[in-house]
Protein backbone atom coordinates (compact mmCIF):
# COMPACT_ATOMS: atom_id res chain seq x y z
CA UNK A 1 0.00 0.00 0.00
CA UNK A 2 1.85 3.27 -0.83
CA UNK A 3 -1.00 6.09 -0.58
CA UNK A 4 -0.54 7.13 2.98
CA UNK A 5 3.06 9.58 2.06
CA UNK A 6 1.44 10.97 -1.02
CA UNK A 7 -1.74 11.70 1.10
CA UNK A 8 0.18 13.02 4.05
CA UNK A 9 2.22 15.68 2.03
CA UNK A 10 -1.57 16.51 0.19
CA UNK A 11 -3.16 16.92 3.60
CA UNK A 12 -6.07 14.48 2.75
CA UNK A 13 -5.05 11.80 5.04
CA UNK A 14 -7.81 9.84 7.69
CA UNK A 15 -5.55 10.39 10.53
CA UNK A 16 -2.90 12.83 11.14
CA UNK A 17 -1.19 9.93 13.59
CA UNK A 18 2.39 10.23 15.34
CA UNK A 19 3.11 6.79 16.08
CA UNK A 20 7.15 7.15 17.90
CA UNK A 21 7.23 9.59 20.47
CA UNK A 22 9.49 9.43 23.95
CA UNK A 23 8.94 10.75 26.89
CA UNK A 24 10.56 11.51 30.21
CA UNK A 25 9.56 7.95 31.24
CA UNK A 26 12.58 6.88 29.34
CA UNK A 27 14.99 9.44 27.34
CA UNK A 28 12.93 12.17 26.56
CA UNK A 29 12.64 15.29 28.24
CA UNK A 30 9.19 16.39 27.89
CA UNK A 31 6.27 14.97 30.23
CA UNK A 32 3.52 13.00 28.59
CA UNK A 33 1.26 16.06 29.45
CA UNK A 34 3.58 18.60 27.45
CA UNK A 35 3.74 16.30 24.65
CA UNK A 36 -0.14 15.84 24.10
CA UNK A 37 -0.35 19.51 24.11
CA UNK A 38 2.29 20.19 21.39
CA UNK A 39 0.31 17.15 19.46
CA UNK A 40 -3.05 18.92 19.99
CA UNK A 41 -1.26 22.43 18.88
CA UNK A 42 0.03 20.45 15.64
CA UNK A 43 -3.56 18.96 14.70
CA UNK A 44 -2.87 15.27 15.19
CA UNK A 45 -5.86 12.95 15.63
CA UNK A 46 -3.72 10.05 17.46
CA UNK A 47 -0.13 9.68 18.88
CA UNK A 48 1.68 6.90 20.59
CA UNK A 49 4.34 7.25 23.34
CA UNK A 50 6.77 4.50 22.92
CA UNK A 51 8.91 4.89 25.54
CA UNK A 52 12.28 2.48 25.50
CA UNK A 53 11.58 -0.62 27.31
CA UNK A 54 9.02 0.33 29.59
CA UNK A 55 4.93 0.65 29.30
CA UNK A 56 5.23 2.30 32.85
CA UNK A 57 3.87 5.74 30.58
CA UNK A 58 0.64 3.65 31.13
CA UNK A 59 -0.59 5.06 33.91
CA UNK A 60 0.19 8.71 32.95
CA UNK A 61 -1.97 8.49 29.93
CA UNK A 62 -5.41 10.51 30.10
CA UNK A 63 -8.62 8.92 28.68
CA UNK A 64 -9.80 12.01 27.49
CA UNK A 65 -7.26 14.17 26.24
CA UNK A 66 -8.67 15.31 23.41
CA UNK A 67 -6.77 13.61 21.18
CA UNK A 68 -5.91 9.55 20.90
CA UNK A 69 -2.97 8.90 22.86
CA UNK A 70 -2.11 4.86 23.08
CA UNK A 71 0.61 3.59 25.23
CA UNK A 72 3.63 1.41 22.66
CA UNK A 73 7.08 0.75 23.59
CA UNK A 74 10.42 0.15 22.07
CA UNK A 75 12.55 -2.49 22.46
CA UNK A 76 16.54 -1.87 22.18
CA UNK A 77 17.60 -4.83 20.62
CA UNK A 78 19.76 -6.58 18.82
CA UNK A 79 20.28 -9.63 16.33
CA UNK A 80 22.76 -12.00 18.25
CA UNK A 81 24.85 -13.36 15.43
CA UNK A 82 25.68 -10.47 13.29
CA UNK A 83 25.59 -8.04 16.43
CA UNK A 84 23.30 -5.53 14.00
CA UNK A 85 20.80 -2.78 16.22
CA UNK A 86 16.96 -3.72 15.83
CA UNK A 87 14.32 -2.22 17.56
CA UNK A 88 11.01 -3.62 17.95
CA UNK A 89 8.36 -0.96 18.03
CA UNK A 90 5.23 -2.73 20.25
CA UNK A 91 2.19 -1.69 19.85
CA UNK A 92 -1.64 -2.36 21.51
CA UNK A 93 -0.57 -4.71 24.10
CA UNK A 94 -2.70 -6.63 25.83
CA UNK A 95 -0.61 -8.29 28.28
CA UNK A 96 2.04 -5.86 29.44
CA UNK A 97 3.30 -8.19 32.00
CA UNK A 98 4.83 -10.14 29.30
CA UNK A 99 6.74 -6.83 28.38
CA UNK A 100 7.71 -5.97 31.62
CA UNK A 101 9.29 -10.01 32.40
CA UNK A 102 11.35 -8.54 29.37
CA UNK A 103 12.23 -5.07 29.77
CA UNK A 104 12.78 -4.61 33.75
CA UNK A 105 16.29 -6.51 33.83
CA UNK A 106 17.50 -3.74 31.07
CA UNK A 107 16.45 -1.07 32.45
CA UNK A 108 18.24 -2.00 35.78
CA UNK A 109 21.09 -2.90 33.76
CA UNK A 110 21.28 0.90 31.89
CA UNK A 111 20.67 2.40 35.34
CA UNK A 112 23.86 0.60 36.43
CA UNK A 113 25.50 1.76 32.86
CA UNK A 114 24.71 5.11 33.51
CA UNK A 115 25.64 4.88 37.03
CA UNK A 116 29.34 3.90 36.30
CA UNK A 117 29.30 6.52 33.75
CA UNK A 118 29.14 9.32 35.96
CA UNK A 119 31.40 8.05 38.54
CA UNK A 120 33.93 7.95 35.86
CA UNK A 121 33.24 11.41 34.74
CA UNK A 122 33.70 12.76 38.70
CA UNK A 123 36.71 10.86 38.97
CA UNK A 124 38.02 12.98 35.53
CA UNK A 125 36.74 15.87 37.97
CA UNK A 126 33.32 16.90 37.20
CA UNK A 127 30.89 18.30 39.07
CA UNK A 128 28.03 15.50 39.66
CA UNK A 129 25.27 15.18 42.55
CA UNK A 130 24.33 11.49 41.56
CA UNK A 131 20.99 11.94 44.11
CA UNK A 132 19.75 15.40 42.13
CA UNK A 133 19.75 14.30 39.02
CA UNK A 134 16.58 13.26 36.72
CA UNK A 135 15.89 10.38 36.24
CA UNK A 136 13.51 8.17 34.04
CA UNK A 137 10.25 7.33 35.36
CA UNK A 138 11.95 8.77 38.58
CA UNK A 139 14.10 5.32 38.92
CA UNK A 140 16.54 5.03 35.73
CA UNK A 141 19.45 6.65 34.37
CA UNK A 142 20.25 7.45 31.42
CA UNK A 143 23.57 9.74 29.72
CA UNK A 144 21.26 12.34 28.68
CA UNK A 145 20.52 12.78 32.46
CA UNK A 146 24.31 13.38 33.01
CA UNK A 147 25.15 15.38 30.16
CA UNK A 148 21.76 17.68 30.81
CA UNK A 149 23.37 18.00 34.50
CA UNK A 150 26.85 19.03 32.99
CA UNK A 151 24.99 21.63 30.58
CA UNK A 152 22.77 23.31 33.02
CA UNK A 153 25.68 23.26 35.66
CA UNK A 154 28.20 25.21 33.15
CA UNK A 155 30.56 22.06 32.97
CA UNK A 156 29.92 21.57 29.32
CA UNK A 157 28.37 23.91 26.79
CA UNK A 158 26.21 21.81 24.79
CA UNK A 159 24.23 18.77 24.98
CA UNK A 160 25.80 16.76 21.95
CA UNK A 161 28.99 18.72 21.08
CA UNK A 162 32.07 17.65 21.08
CA UNK A 163 32.50 16.62 24.55
CA UNK A 164 29.70 14.27 24.11
CA UNK A 165 31.21 12.85 20.78
CA UNK A 166 34.82 12.34 22.94
CA UNK A 167 33.72 11.07 26.13
CA UNK A 168 30.73 8.57 24.75
CA UNK A 169 31.40 7.96 21.30
CA UNK A 170 34.84 7.37 19.36
CA UNK A 171 36.34 5.06 22.33
CA UNK A 172 35.77 7.66 24.90
CA UNK A 173 36.14 7.01 28.55
CA UNK A 174 32.18 6.59 28.58
CA UNK A 175 31.50 4.80 25.55
CA UNK A 176 30.58 1.26 26.80
CA UNK A 177 27.12 -0.04 26.47
CA UNK A 178 25.20 -2.61 27.90
CA UNK A 179 24.01 -5.91 25.98
CA UNK A 180 20.60 -6.12 24.35
CA UNK A 181 17.93 -8.40 24.13
CA UNK A 182 17.60 -10.47 21.27
CA UNK A 183 15.36 -9.35 18.57
CA UNK A 184 13.69 -12.14 17.92
CA UNK A 185 12.76 -12.61 21.82
CA UNK A 186 11.43 -8.93 21.93
CA UNK A 187 9.55 -9.73 19.14
CA UNK A 188 7.77 -12.75 20.00
CA UNK A 189 7.65 -11.30 23.94
CA UNK A 190 5.11 -8.44 21.37
CA UNK A 191 3.30 -11.08 19.92
CA UNK A 192 2.79 -13.40 23.21
CA UNK A 193 1.38 -9.39 25.09
CA UNK A 194 -1.13 -9.90 22.18
CA UNK A 195 0.33 -6.80 20.64
CA UNK A 196 1.48 -5.96 16.83
CA UNK A 197 5.20 -5.65 16.10
CA UNK A 198 6.86 -2.67 14.20
CA UNK A 199 10.43 -2.87 12.82
CA UNK A 200 11.50 1.43 13.75
CA UNK A 201 13.80 2.95 11.30
CA UNK A 202 15.23 0.68 9.38
CA UNK A 203 17.23 2.92 7.25
CA UNK A 204 19.31 3.96 10.44
CA UNK A 205 20.39 0.08 11.14
CA UNK A 206 20.55 -0.96 7.57
CA UNK A 207 18.61 -4.13 9.05
CA UNK A 208 16.32 -4.66 5.48
CA UNK A 209 18.13 -8.18 5.46
CA UNK A 210 16.49 -9.02 8.68
CA UNK A 211 12.66 -8.44 7.23
CA UNK A 212 11.99 -11.82 5.97
CA UNK A 213 13.03 -14.01 9.37
CA UNK A 214 11.03 -10.97 11.50
CA UNK A 215 7.97 -11.88 9.26
CA UNK A 216 8.36 -15.26 9.86
CA UNK A 217 8.61 -14.77 13.68
CA UNK A 218 5.27 -12.33 13.06
CA UNK A 219 6.47 -9.04 12.62
CA UNK A 220 2.92 -6.66 11.50
CA UNK A 221 4.79 -3.32 9.89
CA UNK A 222 7.58 -1.52 9.38
CA UNK A 223 8.40 2.27 10.04
CA UNK A 224 8.62 4.37 6.63
CA UNK A 225 8.57 7.79 7.29
CA UNK A 226 11.15 8.54 10.04
CA UNK A 227 14.05 10.98 9.28
CA UNK A 228 16.67 8.19 9.77
CA UNK A 229 15.15 6.55 6.30
CA UNK A 230 16.53 8.25 3.54
CA UNK A 231 14.67 7.82 -0.48
CA UNK A 232 16.13 4.86 -0.95
CA UNK A 233 15.50 3.60 2.25
CA UNK A 234 11.97 4.02 1.79
CA UNK A 235 11.81 2.58 -1.75
CA UNK A 236 13.66 -0.72 0.16
CA UNK A 237 10.74 -0.61 3.11
CA UNK A 238 8.07 0.07 0.46
CA UNK A 239 9.08 -3.19 -1.46
CA UNK A 240 9.19 -4.99 1.70
CA UNK A 241 6.05 -4.12 2.78
CA UNK A 242 4.61 -5.20 -0.62
CA UNK A 243 6.20 -8.53 -0.38
CA UNK A 244 5.37 -9.53 2.82
CA UNK A 245 1.59 -7.87 3.17
CA UNK A 246 2.84 -5.82 5.68
CA UNK A 247 1.27 -1.99 6.87
CA UNK A 248 3.42 1.05 7.12
CA UNK A 249 3.80 3.47 9.77
CA UNK A 250 5.64 6.24 10.40
CA UNK A 251 6.77 9.10 13.72
CA UNK A 252 8.70 11.86 14.66
CA UNK A 253 10.73 9.37 17.44
CA UNK A 254 10.65 12.98 18.99
CA UNK A 255 12.78 13.24 22.68
CA UNK A 256 12.63 16.85 23.26
CA UNK A 257 16.46 18.49 24.31
CA UNK A 258 17.64 15.06 24.49
CA UNK A 259 17.79 14.18 20.81
CA UNK A 260 20.03 16.39 18.27
CA UNK A 261 17.51 16.52 15.92
CA UNK A 262 15.68 19.52 14.33
CA UNK A 263 12.03 17.61 14.20
CA UNK A 264 9.21 18.10 16.18
CA UNK A 265 6.28 16.28 16.87
CA UNK A 266 4.22 15.79 14.07
CA UNK A 267 6.54 16.05 11.52
CA UNK A 268 6.51 13.22 10.38
CA UNK A 269 3.55 10.94 10.29
CA UNK A 270 2.56 7.35 9.95
CA UNK A 271 0.78 5.60 6.70
CA UNK A 272 -2.65 5.15 6.51
CA UNK A 273 -2.33 1.47 6.47
CA UNK A 274 -0.41 1.69 10.22
CA UNK A 275 -2.56 4.22 11.33
CA UNK A 276 -6.04 2.36 10.64
CA UNK A 277 -4.04 -0.81 12.50
CA UNK A 278 -2.82 0.33 15.29
CA UNK A 279 -5.42 3.30 16.40
CA UNK A 280 -8.55 2.50 14.91
CA UNK A 281 -10.61 5.54 15.04
CA UNK A 282 -14.10 6.77 16.83
CA UNK A 283 -16.00 7.38 14.08
CA UNK A 284 -16.49 11.22 15.79
CA UNK A 285 -12.41 11.08 15.46
CA UNK A 286 -12.60 10.10 12.17
CA UNK A 287 -15.49 12.78 10.93
CA UNK A 288 -13.88 15.29 12.75
CA UNK A 289 -10.59 14.41 11.00
CA UNK A 290 -11.94 14.23 7.40
CA UNK A 291 -14.13 17.81 8.36
CA UNK A 292 -10.63 18.99 9.15
CA UNK A 293 -8.79 18.03 5.79
CA UNK A 294 -11.46 18.90 3.43
CA UNK A 295 -11.50 22.18 4.86
CA UNK A 296 -8.23 22.98 3.66
CA UNK A 297 -9.70 22.86 -0.17
CA UNK A 298 -11.99 25.15 0.56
Amino acid sequence: MRSGLQYIQRGVCLMKADLHIHSDVSDGSATIAQIIEAAKAKGLDAIAVTDHDTLSHRAQIPSDAGIQVLAGVELSTVHRKSNTQAHILGYNIKRPRRITALTEPLLEARNKNSERQAEILIGLGFRIETDKLARADGKYLYKQHIMDWLVATGQVPELFGDFYQTTFKRNGPCAFDIAYTDVFEALRAVKEAGGLAVLAHPGRQKNFWLIPKLVESGLDGLELNHHANGPQDREIIRDYADRFGLFLTGGSDYHGRYEPQPFGIGDFLSEDSGAQAICPAPVSILARSKLKREAQFK
